[in-house]
């Protein structure tokens, strides 16, 4: 994979910086992933069990990028192709749908907006509702979510109502082109973030397999969680608390709708239209704006032992690159739980909309009493935990 050798981002930042160079930040996160995960990352589905010499272009695609030796994002729309047969047979019908995706998801002031959000959302909680421990008896990312009505019957996805009937209104356009509804759901979840301003551009595949049947219940994260919790959680779902701290990341574009009723509509950090590293400081920072709505989960993560130097270490707007790179190859890892027949996947990642690298931004007027614009350093390449009670989470 090819990606642009520099790219110049401007972000409105908080002022807290981080005290971490990138050399010490990769320092701290090959520490903790030495540290959380010793026996490193875990191989998922059928690739678990293929031989190296088995796997197709596709399948040796994503070994590498789940074994953390290739990247999970791409800023340059120059990912190969990788599939059995022609990719451009399978990816052609997904271009127009990606195109249908970003023209409802982006706002009249170029940045993504709540449909981005509930698709964003809506892909975690598709995929995330797996577990080891549960793979026997289904979930992870099948279309479940929408094929079982699992959106208007379990209180985790409230607020998923409009997302869901939206996926429906796709899927019955393009479903005579054999697309599936679990690849149309994290098809909108990629598009969603990509749309927002310094969003990654996370690798994509179809193929995944529709299930009609409801998944296993009680398998996704709650706002007042602690961090062993999530931490344990997610260990069930081969992410490290690295990873997970990763996909938290996803709040930097979400809004809090049923933890706190009278606050209903209230981000998570200052710049909810742009994918920054300004959720990271603000959970820390004492001096954020109080219009900022901070969850107990997250705050929780930034202060524990195992989670507490990963967390600094996307603190300031230095850590852009960093936090790109590691929340899209946790985001693969995420869309993939469940699925059983990786190494036939398609990658169709050229279908998604362009990697925004820059925008001249500052905080709402909501939010203005602590913050200052600072420069974001050149992002030379590329690379959420969805809180069930936010949009983009």
């Amino acid at each position: 994979m090819k990606f642009a050798e520099s790219l110049t981002a401007v972000v409105a930042t908080a002022t807290v910086s981080s005290a971490f160079s990138p050399k010490k930040m990769q320092e701290i996160r090959n520490r903790a992933a030495a540290t959380n995960n010793q026996t490193g990352p875990q191989l998922l589905g059928d690739l678990a069990t293929l031989s190296a010499e088995s796997l197709t272009p596709t399948g040796k695609a994503i070994r590498g990028i789940l074994l953390k030796q290739d990247a999970g994002h791409d800023i340059g729309g120059q990912t190969a192709a990788t599939s059995n047969g022609s990719s451009k047979d399978v990816c052609g019908i997904w271009k127009p749908i990606a195109d249908d995706m970003a023209q409802a998801m982006a706002g009249p002031d170029r940045q993504c907006n709540d449909v981005a959000r509930a698709a964003i959302r809506l892909g975690f909680h598709d995929a995330g509702a797996w577990s080891m421990g549960t793979a026997s008896t289904g979930g992870g990312a099948d279309g479940s979510i929408v094929l079982a009505r699992e959106c208007e019957t379990r209180e985790e996805n409230n607020g998923l109502q409009d997302i869901c009937s939206r996926m429906r209104a796709w899927f019955d356009k393009y479903k005579q082109h054999d697309i599936s509804m679990a690849d149309l759901i994290q098809m909108g979840a990629n598009v969603g973030t990509v749309v927002c301003p310094l969003g990654p551009r996370v690798r994509s595949f179809v193929g995944r397999k529709d299930n009609n049947q409801p998944g296993p219940e009680n398998l996704l994260p709650g706002p007042d969680q602690s961090a062993e919790q999530l931490i344990t959680m997610f260990a069930d779902k081969t992410i490290s608390p690295q990873g997970l701290v990763a996909l938290v990341g996803s709040h930097s574009a979400a809004r809090q709708r049923f933890v706190e009723r009278n606050r209903t509509g209230d981000t998570l950090d200052s710049t909810p239209g742009i994918w920054d590293t300004r959720f990271y400081d603000e959970v820390v920072d004492s001096k954020t704006a109080a219009r900022v709505f901070k969850l107990q989960s997250d705050v929780s993560l930034s202060q524990d032992p195992r989670t507490k130097d990963v967390w600094s270490s996307y603190v300031g707007a230095q850590a852009q690159e960093s936090f790109i790179k590691d929340y899209a190859s946790e985001y693969v890892r995420l869309s993939l739980l469940g699925v059983n027949n990786i190494n036939d996947l398609t990658e169709c990642t050229q279908v998604l909309p362009p990697f925004i690298a820059s925008l001249n931004s500052v905080p709402s007027a909501a939010f203005q009493g602590n913050q200052t614009s600072r420069r974001v350093e050149p992002v030379p390449g590329g690379g959420a935990l969805r809180n069930n009670s936010c949009d983009g989470l």
